[in-house]
């Protein structure tokens, strides 16, 4: 996992689990979204990110997940780009391209996502602004 890459995206590798397989030996579909939700933790939730308040207060307002290929066990750990597709005022949007670990950065991505996450206040049950440092960092990633 690395900031290097950030004109590009964040990249992050993933562990699969032996139980994130289904009977037909592929990543399951739930699974996989628990795979895209730990792939961002590092990138926006760890401690020194200007977006590490989102732990206390953030939902998912939208999901959408294109298998464009399968995924096993062998794949891992799966390589996981992730980009900010769109910021506004209360949400964001996240861009991600799930690969097989090892395969080439311009192979087919198996999985093609997006989240959007709005911030969240927990105490008034109400979505809230993102701050200033949290929408600057969001912009970094912006990939257009």
């Amino acid at each position: 996992m690395s900031d290097a890459t950030e004109q590009f995206g964040f990249h992050t590798a993933v562990e699969v689990r032996w139980s994130d397989m289904d009977a037909f030996q592929h990543i399951n579909h739930a699974r996989m979204v628990t795979l895209l939700e730990e792939a961002r933790i590092p990138w926006l939730f760890a401690d020194g990110r200007p977006t590490v308040n989102l732990r206390e207060g953030a939902v998912i307002a939208d999901l959408h997940v294109r298998y464009r290929g399968q995924l096993r066990h062998e794949d891992s750990p799966l390589d996981v780009l992730m980009w900010v597709e769109q910021v506004r005022a209360v949400d964001f949007t996240i861009g991600y391209e799930v690969r097989p670990g090892g395969a080439p950065a311009d192979a087919t991505p198996s999985v093609v996502a997006s989240t959007q996450i709005a911030a969240f206040d927990i105490g008034t049950q109400r979505l809230r602004r993102l701050t200033d440092p949290e929408r600057e960092y969001l912009q970094r990633w912006r990939r257009d």
